[in-house]
């Protein structure tokens, strides 16, 4: 999924859930940041205090995609989480870890990360951390059937769409690589592709595509997102109330009739293919009051000086030290980090082992 459901669609979806709009927009922002935390290591301070923040995204051809370290840390617990074949912690007992990894939507595992979420919300950093769950959370349906390691489960052929949109994937793959697209461009990109997604290209991110392919065990296999985008919507709207009622996999309903209907005729409405230009087309129709929550103005700044960085270390530029401000140790920046380091080590020591899968 990218910025248009994770920042747009989380903050619609809090809203649905009776967030006011300062906490909606504090768990967006930090849904969709999980894709912009693209760095990692010490901040140092002026005063010779220092911090240690973890990243939890890499660009597309970072070479850190080709680590096997990297991608246990990063995208098994924030974008691919292991499905463990959809069942309970206590089954599936001989599977083997690359078929234990493959992401599955709504999983076992994700009800267990839910649930571990609801129960720290007392802590500062606890809507951040909301946020940074709801973002795992979602990608479980549009990421369901690939892996966030670098394996040939991930191959697949075939690639169709399937709604008459008519994208071809070559022609994708020479507009993303542009005067550089060649043949060298061709065979990077075949070293990168079997982690995730990545041969699906955007497909699977896009919330108005139908679309299929064949995988590696030889499945053809169909792919309905504006069904599946808006079930996670749903969800993501019943495990806000949890959250909210400190009651998780509590019986909740999810969005009303009125929020389901109109997001999913936005998800097949704004058919760009970018999702900055679908993202500009969500926060449109929030500031025209299109929603039962009334006109609001939402925006995301990631790295400027609106930035949530900014506005914690005075910038948002990479720098030696940094002039030290007490209101550090009480920022949304840092606040996001801790709870990102709280994700990770609860999902890859707490509840990934209990299923026998072991993550760096």
């Amino acid at each position: 999924m990218q910025i248009d459901f994770h920042h747009a669609v989380t903050y619609v979806a809090a809203r649905a859930a009776a967030f006011d709009h300062p906490e909606a927009e504090k768990i967006a922002y930090c849904a969709q940041y999980v894709d912009d935390a693209v760095k990692t290591g010490v901040i140092t301070f002026q005063n010779k205090a220092m911090y240690e923040r973890i990243c939890s995204a890499h660009k597309t051809l970072d070479y850190r995609n080709m680590e096997e370290l990297a991608n246990h840390r990063v995208w098994l617990p924030c974008h691919f989480l292991p499905g463990n074949d959809g069942k309970p912690a206590d089954q599936n007992p001989e599977q083997q870890f690359v078929e234990r990894v493959i992401c599955v939507k709504d999983s076992p595992v994700a009800q267990d990360m839910i649930a571990a979420c609801i129960r720290n919300r007392h802590k500062p950093y606890g809507l951040h951390r909301l946020g940074i769950t709801l973002h795992t959370y979602a990608d479980t349906w549009a990421h369901q059937g690939f892996a966030g390691i670098n394996n040939e489960i991930n191959d697949i052929r075939d690639l169709k769409d399937m709604s008459g949109m008519e994208l071809k994937p070559q022609d994708m793959l020479a507009r993303f690589f542009g005067k550089i697209f060649s043949r060298v461009a061709a065979k990077l990109v075949g070293d990168v592709l079997p982690l995730g997604h990545g041969a699906a290209l955007c497909f699977p991110d896009l919330p108005y595509l139908q679309w299929s392919y064949q995988n590696s065990r030889g499945q053809t296999v169909f792919r309905d997102n504006p069904l599946d985008f808006v079930e996670a919507a749903d969800s993501m709207c019943r495990v806000m109330k949890q959250y909210r009622a400190g009651t998780p996999g509590a019986p909740m309903t999810g969005l009303d009739t009125s929020y389901r209907t109109l997001v999913g005729k936005l998800f097949e409405k704004f058919t760009d293919e970018e999702g900055e230009d679908r993202h500009a087309r969500w926060l449109e129709a929030i500031r025209e009051g299109e929603f039962p929550f009334g006109p609001v103005n939402l925006d995301y700044d990631p790295d400027g000086r609106k930035s949530w960085k900014h506005l914690a270390l005075g910038t948002s530029k990479d720098a030696a030290e940094y002039p030290w401000n007490p209101a550090f140790l009480t920022s949304d920046w840092k606040y996001f980090h801790d709870a990102l380091l709280d994700h990770r080590f609860t999902l890859i020591h707490d509840i990934l082992p209990t299923y026998n899968i072991c993550a760096a």
